[in-house]
Formats: structure tokens, sequence, C-alpha cells
């Protein structure tokens, strides 16, 4: 079984896996530990991950990226069109009000929506795993931002089975690093719990998570966020900065040309790095357009000072992320700075103001997702042994429910699972109906969202209730808000209790409340919460009730149709097959040059004594065709077309090449066989007459059998086909040992007897 953690980041994906001797990162084909969140469409095929970063200079419009920013959001989002005028591909709004991709892909267009280009770099990632681990990859962690709405956490979850893959869970980023970090500390005091701040910088969000940790627990206090601040608008100051240079130094404007955008958020990525390390660094870009080379210059002051807005605003979450916690500064024993973009130097000293305490760097800032999403896989995985260590999490915001009849829950705007709830948590709604009734469930204080995301959530029918039932029936309906931090109402129950009309109205179960909460539950992310111990206290107390399942509905809003899922499945099994049958002409191509260069160097080397001047200039000939057609007609040609090719070389190079393979064989099988001879010589020794005589004079056939043979063949020249082959040779040696190994066998029986 699988035991793997993906980290899908918005410019980079980390793949971890629970192995006996610990957690390792997997290495991607570039023997590299991250791995680009690219997708590029090329005239043929896909290009993914690494190949796919590769092309994007040369394809810029057809290599989708920052997939992460577009999933689950809505087409006309201010913030969504702010992202996809930085993004150099198409895109169009879908029916639904989604986002839709347009390219150009094998001389057609396609549309693709955010979900199946993350499926595809699932696969890819799912590719990656299975090389490395030589077992099917299925079960997983998957790690997200913790504010992922409802809709992008089940477009994460199709997006994964596009891929074949099975979630186990959907993980908060920071739950994920706090688990890798107190797992394996064993120093927390026994007098209380150690609380810790997270401070997640990525490259498109920041996330800060309070966490209570105690010998064998931790436990998260809050969430907090700024998912529009990250380490690629530190990139843009400086983009910004350079492009209004090079317009008044060199006249050009970068802005109007897409490649000449991408190479230089490129280069100006490159710079913010050299800066975290040194006071001052260079831009050179060799041709940005217009064929013009440009040059910068910056300091770290001056980018500071550009980017001031920016690091003030990193204070906002942590100082929300601290008041949701109800923890004063002064408790937090460490903070701990993880992400790609935590690297600015500016940034440390921020948070060590506010802190009163200098940030740690404990973890990896890159991997520690991806290994806290592993050991949850882990400790998930009923086949894999991990000490017992419970993670409580919590969510983000506060889910309501309403019914047809009005809000549900606590407080007028009807919270059923209110801010910090711990995840999973189950609760069991009964009702009075005498027919079919609706839910919906939606989040209750858009405040708490990030900008963009409905509030809106999903509907339930619950329904219909059975005809017989003409007064109001007690239905329970059982919510939850899942590992996945998704809310269903997963199933509905129409309880009826044996008793008179009379008695039900006497006790309030006709005309009382037509809603209450029956209870609530929940339990670690280790363990599923248990919620039918009520309904079982229900009928050990009262042996006359009867339960019928009533059909529940769910309607998603903004989500996919089953058959849209199938759909898009299907669609990666097709782009995959296209994929697998242009690398496998690639690699027929790619063997075939390299069988042309080397023929034509052992031609005249090695093999050059094994072919006469005919066949020599013949093959010669062939070669030189050969290679002109790849270079010509064949270069981009089908597998079979490479193939016959192949076959077509190999009918002219194969008797030269065996007589020189055979060569080397006939003097092996010769010694061999010179040596069963003296071998059987000597056993022979010890035998009665007759039999010494019979082996010997069977060594002595096969001797000169050999000699006679291999007189023959030394007479004739190396390039002629061998009338003595080395399979003769074997063949004589094995019927000599048959014969003499049958003698001694029964010499060896009579003396038994």
């Amino acid at each position: 079984m699988s035991v793997v953690g993906f980290d899908i980041g918005n410019e980079n994906c980390v793949i971890s896996v629970v192995k006996q001797g610990g957690i390792d990162v997997l290495l991607n084909d570039e023997c590299k530990r991250e791995t680009p969140a690219v997708v590029c469409f090329g005239e043929k095929q896909r290009f993914l991950g690494s190949a796919g970063a590769a092309s994007a200079t040369m394809n810029p419009k057809s290599t989708i990226s920052q997939v992460k920013r577009l999933i689950g959001r809505n087409f006309t989002d201010p913030d969504v069109q702010d992202d996809l005028k930085k993004l150099p591909f198409g895109t169009s709004e879908g029916q639904d009000g989604g986002i839709l991709i347009d390219l150009k892909y094998l001389g057609e267009s396609h549309t693709f929506t955010p979900v199946q280009i993350m499926g595809m770099l699932f696969s890819h990632l799912k590719e990656i795993a299975e090389k490395n681990l030589e077992i099917p990859v299925s079960d997983c962690v998957i790690g997200i931002p913790s504010y992922f709405s409802d809709l992008q956490r089940r477009a994460y979850l199709n997006a994964a089975a596009i891929a074949g893959l099975k979630p186990l869970r959907l993980m908060h980023d920071s739950t994920a690093t706090a688990l890798s970090y107190g797992i394996y500390k064993t120093d927390f005091p026994n007098a209380g719990p150690v609380y810790v701040a997270f401070v997640d910088i990525g490259h498109c969000d920041m996330q800060v998570s309070i966490v209570s940790f105690e010998a064998g627990q931790m436990r998260i206090l809050s969430h907090a966020f700024d998912s529009r601040l990250g380490g690629r608008d530190f990139d843009e100051v400086l983009f910004g900065y350079f492009a209004a240079q090079f317009k008044e130094q060199y006249k050009i404007d970068v802005y109007s040309n897409i490649r000449a955008c991408v190479r230089l958020r490129t280069a100006c990525e490159k710079l913010k790095k050299v800066l975290s390390a040194n006071a001052q660094a260079p831009l050179n870009i060799e041709c940005l357009m217009d064929e013009k080379d440009v040059k910068g210059f910056i300091k770290r002051e001056e980018f500071e000072r550009l980017a001031s807005d920016l690091f003030e605003r990193i204070s906002i979450p942590c100082k929300k992320a601290l008041a949701d916690a109800a923890i004063p500064i002064g408790k937090i024993s460490s903070v701990e700075l993880v992400g790609s973009g935590s690297r600015i130097p500016a940034i440390g000293k921020m948070l060590a103001s506010m802190f009163r305490k200098e940030p740690s760097r404990t973890l990896n800032a890159s991997e520690c997702v991806a290994r806290g999403c592993a050991l949850q896989c882990a400790m998930l995985s009923p086949v894999f042994r991990v000490r017992e260590y419970e993670v409580q999490d919590s969510f983000p915001f506060s889910i309501g429910f309403s019914s047809d009849e009005g809000p549900i829950g606590t407080g007028s705007n009807g919270i059923l699972f209110p801010k910090g709830q711990p995840i999973p948590s189950i609760k069991v709604l009964t009702f009075q109906r005498s027919n079919l009734f609706h839910l919906e469930a939606f989040y209750a204080n858009p405040n708490e969202l990030a900008p963009g995301v409905s509030s809106k959530i999903s509907s339930f029918k619950i329904g219909p209730l059975p005809s017989s039932y003409n007064d109001k029936a007690r239905v329970k309906v059982r919510v939850q808000l899942n590992l996945h931090g998704i809310v269903t109402a997963d199933s509905a129950m129409l309880v009826e209790d044996y008793m008179d009309n009379s008695v039900r109205r006497a006790t309030g179960q006709m005309d009382g409340d037509e809603m209450e909460v029956d209870s609530t539950s929940f339990g670690s992310s280790t363990r599923p919460a248990n919620t039918d111990e009520d309904e079982a206290n229900d009928r050990r107390s009262d042996k006359a009730r009867r339960r019928l399942e009533i059909p529940v509905c769910e309607t998603i809003y903004g989500g996919i149709t089953k058959a849209e899922l199938s759909e898009a499945k299907d669609k990666e099994l097709q782009l995959a097959q296209q994929d697998k049958i242009v690398e496998q002409a690639k690699d027929r191509k790619n063997a075939l040059e390299s069988y042309v260069y080397d023929m034509r160097n052992k031609l005249f080397n090695t093999y050059r004594s094994f072919a006469n001047d005919q066949e020599r200039e013949e093959i010669s000939r062939s070669l030189q065709e050969t290679e002109e057609w790849l270079y010509e007609d064949g270069d981009d040609e089908t597998e079979n077309a490479y193939t016959s090719k192949m076959q077509d070389l190999k009918k002219l190079v194969d008797p030269i090449e065996n007589r020189h393979k055979d060569e080397e064989a006939r003097a092996h099988a010769k010694r061999d066989l010179m040596n069963s001879i003296v071998h059987y010589q000597m056993a022979a020794k010890s035998l009665p007459t007759e039999d010494r005589e019979s082996i010997l004079n069977e060594c002595h056939k096969a001797e000169q059998w050999v000699k006679e043979r291999s007189q023959e063949q030394d007479s004739l020249p190396k390039n002629t086909n061998p009338v003595l082959w080395s399979r003769e040779i074997r063949s004589r040696a094995e019927d000599l040992n048959s014969r003499c190994k049958h003698i001694l066998e029964r010499k060896d029986s009579e003396q038994q007897d």
C-alpha cells in the first residue's frame, strides 16, 4: 500500500513517502526534489512538470501554470481577473461562471477546466511516485490551503480522481507542517501545553496557525491567512520596477510582449533570491525584446522600500491568528517560519519585532507540508504502524444550515458548525415533516472567507417520504463536516414510534418544535468520529421503534456532475495515450539514430574484418540514406516507420554482427569443451576397464571432431559465414556430458548395490 503525501504548490510540487527508515522526498526524472506545477501543450504531446517548465518560454500561450489560483474560482472575480492578466494563456467564462482555459492542441481548439489541468498534474506526480516506489500509488494525503472553500476542496478531490488517486484526507498546509514539527519532538513539558506559531509564506499566499502541543498530541487553535500575499507579489514589485526602467532606458514595453513578460518575471524571481543573501544584485537579459539586451541593478534597501506595503500586510494574519486563538504573544514559545517566499530577510525582521523573538527555521521550508501529509497518510493507513499521536484540526469558517422553514442552529444566522469547529464533526438534526424538504448549507460569515468566494455551498433534497405518512413524521438527518473540510448531509432516516396519535400529541412529537439538534460528535484526524452511539441508546431504550432510510440528493453550487467527471477521466486517458504514442515514437527514433552512428563506427573498426567489400558498401549506403531520411522526411514519423527502418538495417548488419560475436563465443565454447574432455579423462582413471574405455572413447571422438572442424573454420576468411558455430560446439559438449555422466552414474549405482 502506498503511503504518499503531495504538496501542490502554486509554483512547485513536492512528493513525500513514508518508508521503514523514515520519510523520503521523491526525486523526479531530473533528480530534483521539487517538480514545477506546469502543464505545457506541444504540437503532438503534453509536457508535464520539469519538461513543461523548460518549454514555457518557447510556448507561453500553451503553457498552463499557477492553476492552484484558478481552481474552484469564478471567472468574473476581480482577483481572478487580476491573475489572468499576468498569465500568458487564453481563458474564457464557462456556463457555470467558472474558468475555461482555451488553447490549440493537435491542430484543434481545446477547452480545459482548471480541474482537468490539475488532474494532469496529479497524474504526472503519481507517475513519478510509482516509478520511484515501483508499486501502484492510489491512497494519499494532499495538502491544501486552510482558506480553500468547499468548492475548491471538492475540485481537488475531483482532480485526484481523474488521476486515479484516492485521497484519504485533504490536509491544511499549516496542520501538515505542525505535524511534521511536533511528532518528532519529545521535549514538551508535562506542566501544560506549548504554543507555537507557524507562519507559512508561499508563492501566492500566506497562512498562519497557532498550535498547542502536548506529549502525544497537537491541537490547531486557529487558522488565519492572506490569500493574496506571497512570494510572487514581491517578484511583481521587481517586475514593475524593471519594466518601468526598461521603458525609459531602452524604449521597450515588456507588457506588450507575452514572452518578454515571462522571461522578465523569471529573472526577477531569481534576482529576489540573490537579494536574500546579498545587499545588491544585477539583472541581465539577452535579447529581451526587439533584439535588445537589457541590464539593471537594484539594492536590497531599495527593494524593501518598494515592497514596504507588502511587509506591513504580513502582520495582519499573525494578529488575527493570535486573537482567534485567544493566546497572548508572551505565551508563544516559538515562531516557525516556512514556505518558499519566507527567505526574504525583512520578513524575518518584521516577525521578530512582532512576536518579540527570532523566528526559527527548524523545518525544511519547501518540504515540510509534503512530509506532514505523508505522516498523516501513514496514520490513516490500516497497514502502516505509526506511534500514537493525536491530531486535532479546526475549521476556519462558520457554516450555517437552513431549511424550508428558516435557519437551523444557534443564532439568527443559523450557524451549525461555528468557526474553530474541530474536524471531523457530525451533527444529527431532527425534523417533523410530512413530505420532502430541502436544506441549504452556506458560509454564515462572508467576512471570514477569502475574497471572491461565494457564501453558497450546497443544497440537499431530503425525501420523498413514504406516502403512508399523512401526519408529520420524525426525520433525522446526519450532517457531517468531514476530514476534507467538506460539509455533507450523508444520510436521512425516518423514525416511527409505535404509539397512537393522542400519545404523540401529548408528548409534543406532532405539535412541538419541528426541528432540533440531537447530537454533536467529533473526533481526531486519525480516527473517524462515531455518531451511532446516540441512536444505539435510542434503540436500547425504546424497542418499539422503526427506522426507514430516506433518499438524500445533493446539489453542489458550481461543482461538476458525475457524468462530467467520467468524461474528464476518459479525456485524460486519451491524452495520456497520445503522449505515450509520441514518446514511443521518439524512443524508436533515438534508437534508430544511435544505431546508425554506432554501426557506421563499428563497420570500419570492430566489424571491419568480418564484412567483405560489397557488404560494407551496401551497409554504408543504407546507413547514409537512413541518416538523411531521419533529418528530412523522417524527422516526425510514427513508431512503426522507425521500427521498419531499423529492421531493414538489421537485415544487412546482423550477419556481420553474428560473425563477430560468434568468434569470441566459439573460442569460449571450445575452451569449455576441452575442459570437459580433460575432466572426464581424469575421472575415467578410477573406473573399471570397460567403463574407462567407453569414456575415453567418447572424449577422443569429441576431441577429434572439434579439432577437424576448427581446422576447417580456421582455413576460411572472417568475412564469410562460419562452418563451425559456437552453438554446435555447445551442443557437442552437452552430448559428451550426457554420455559420460550416464556411465559415471551407472558405476555409482552398482557400488551402492
